[in-house]
């Protein structure tokens, strides 16, 4: 199956053999052909499509208009300048919503809080912060996550190096992810984290319905039409994984009913706390003008499983690999760890959340650098509802797409430095040997202004309780020769996975 389709490729096909005649332009940046625009190189670059961004805009000093199709209203403003995405995300916040063209793209999603706008956003990320917030949830969430890493992951970890068997460390991250994230939304645990490797039907229908949505923002919306209308393409896929996502998620809908109608769980939770879903749909008062039916419940624990399966466990992907890559941070980390750990807990395999996190300030520093150099969400795009100037000059209209480049911004000199390339969890640490914090518009990781990530907090809680408890206790040989890129998603997975060797460290 075509992923783009074949008019994209026939057209690649035809101007490559036009560009390898004319060449490029001189100063490296993609020639506006007649027609077609950039398309053609933006094809022709596709596998590589974050470092040929990146390439672009180091070159176009962080912002770039990319032409492609004339007529088909898909041209782009590329940008990773700060000053731009701290006026488009906190000082103008209101003219740049999500809008109408961001809710097409994503429309999966439904009205779930990462597609909405003005009163309806407002009220969802009050009753999220809310709930979110709960000691309740803190509770369950802690309880959770040491579970899951003491008696899911290291546990798969360790018959693994029994076996001296290869893995693909990306499919156990998204494996821990995903159990965890479906038990801290629903409070069900699908148990995918196994040495059996079950095969998981809602994981996988993410991942394609993410494919998908990446590259509907490389053709028109007839195109995607047409093949809806055909029953063909990456609009099919997107359907069968959409059909299969309702699917799950309406069951765990009916078995919470269930299990709250039927008392089995207690509808205020346990003393280990409680999941959003009970939350939600027992937190009445907390609703407010929210009505707590099927549908908003669906698109919220859609909405709430993107965001807790697959951001953390690309994080968790790329840092690995950056370790492997740079065995003298691995090894600083290892000793920092070793620093705090009081000698009675050496033995431990997990440590008490929050009892010692504080304490690791190169081991945060390390995870910054890494989702700096390696975003989970490497792209974002806004429009404009008037016309507007941004602070680089670029006058944008209601119709212009604006796409903020996060992989790339971590990798403009402009920005971080000549140094920008380099993994330096240094950079991160004050001279006072704290944390270093830097703007969000500058380190978007986590979003920036009134829609910054609501669990930036919860998300370091679980990778440093994850990457403390694995790097302890394991050594990660990454199998020499094999290839690391992105995938063509909206999330920053490895195409290849992140294929390794798992052996006990010695103490």
């Amino acid at each position: 199956m075509a992923l783009i389709g074949f008019l994209e490729i026939f057209l690649a096909g035809i101007c490559f053999a036009v560009l390898r005649l004319l060449g490029k332009r001189g100063d490296g940046l993609p020639r506006n052909w007649p027609l077609v625009g950039m398309l053609p190189e933006l094809l022709l670059n596709l596998s590589r499509v974050h470092d040929w961004a990146t390439g672009i805009l180091e070159r176009s000093r962080c912002n770039f208009l990319l032409r492609l199709l004339w007529f088909s209203g898909m041209d782009m403003l590329f940008t990773a300048d700060p000053a731009n995405v701290h006026y488009i995300m906190s000082t103008n916040f209101g003219n740049f919503p999500k809008g109408p063209e961001f809710k097409r793209v994503f429309d999966v999603l439904g009205d779930g809080i990462f597609n909405s706008d003005s009163d309806r956003w407002r009220m969802q990320r009050r009753v999220a912060q809310a709930l979110m917030n709960d000691q309740r949830f803190h509770r369950f969430l802690a309880t959770t996550t040491s579970d899951k890493v003491e008696n899911g992951l290291l546990k798969v970890f360790d018959e693994l190096s029994r076996r001296g068997v290869t893995v693909d460390l990306q499919d156990l991250f998204q494996r821990f992810t995903f159990d965890s994230a479906c038990k801290f939304v629903t409070g069900f645990d699908p148990g995918s984290l196994s040495v059996e490797f079950p095969e998981v039907p809602f994981s996988k229908a993410l991942d394609d319905a993410e494919e998908v949505i990446f590259y509907r923002h490389l053709y028109p919306e007839w195109f995607g039409t047409l093949q809806r209308l055909l029953g063909i393409g990456v609009e099919e896929k997107l359907r069968r994984a959409w059909e299969d996502m309702d699917q799950i998620v309406g069951n765990y809908i009916v078995l919470k009913r269930v299990e709250l109608r039927e008392g089995t769980r207690e509808a205020k939770g346990d003393e280990n706390g409680a999941d959003l879903l009970t939350s939600y749909m027992v937190e009445n008062e907390t609703l407010g003008a929210l009505e707590c039916n099927d549908k908003f419940l669906r698109d919220t624990i859609l909405n709430f499983m993107v965001a807790g399966k697959d951001t953390t466990s690309s994080a968790l992907t790329w840092f690995f690999w950056a370790l492997s890559m740079n065995p003298s941070v691995e090894m600083r980390i290892v000793e920092e760890i070793r620093s705090v750990i009081p000698k009675e807990e050496e033995n431990l395999s997990v440590f008490k959340i929050g009892e010692h996190m504080d304490k690791m300030v190169y081991l945060h520093g390390a995870l910054c650098e890494s989702l700096r150099l390696y975003p989970p969400v490497p792209f974002q795009h806004k429009c404009p509802v008037k016309a507007d100037v941004l602070p680089s000059g670029h006058t944008v209209d209601p119709g212009t797409k604006i796409l903020f480049h996060l992989y790339s911004m971590g990798r403009m000199k402009s920005v971080w430095g000549e140094d920008c390339l380099e993994f330096r969890p240094e950079r991160w640490i004050s001279e006072r040997g704290g944390i270093r914090h830097e703007p969000s518009y500058k380190f978007l990781a986590f979003n920036a202004g009134p829609r910054t990530c609501l669990g930036k907090e919860m998300a370091f809680t679980q990778m440093k309780t994850v990457t403390a408890a694995v790097i302890i206790n394991y050594e990660v040989h990454v199998v020499e020769g094999h290839p690391v890129r992105p995938s063509n998603s909206i999330i920053l997975h490895m195409k290849h996975g992140l294929r390794a060797k798992l052996t006990r460290r010695r103490l």
